[in-house]
């Protein structure tokens, strides 16, 4: 899939979320890369490039305090070539797209891996 269309899908997705998690996303960035760096890989401990579909990256937004300010952005990374690897149509990516963001969206607000497989997500 060419990145343009890619990157069209990453908004679509992220225009998609439900309103009051839309209207509280502040100071964060969201980007496509082609796969993850070996320090993105190290840091969350996968060994197998193709196993990691996206990353967020920042300060959870339960864990700022009050001297949270000018700071760079948090960090969400889609790993374009993971998925498409993991998807056999453009439906199937279109949908993973789409369970990537909202589950590193989840990190933002909190939400540890634990407990998204606890809520079945």
């Amino acid at each position: 899939m060419e990145r343009e269309r890619f990157e069209e899908l990453v908004a679509a997705a992220l225009e998609g979320l439900p309103p009051a998690f839309a209207e509280r996303l502040e100071n964060i960035a969201v980007m496509v890369q082609d796969w993850p760096t070996t320090d993105q890989l190290a840091e969350t401990r996968v060994r197998r490039r193709e196993n990691l579909l996206g990353l967020y990256e920042g300060i959870p937004l339960p864990n700022r305090g009050r001297s949270y300010n000018m700071v760079l952005p948090d960090r969400i990374t889609i790993f374009q070539r993971p998925i498409e690897m993991h998807c056999r149509s453009d439906a199937r990516i279109i949908q993973k797209i789409q369970d990537t963001v909202r589950h590193e969206i989840a990190h933002y607000f909190g939400i540890s891996d634990a407990r998204l497989n606890e809520l079945g997500k």
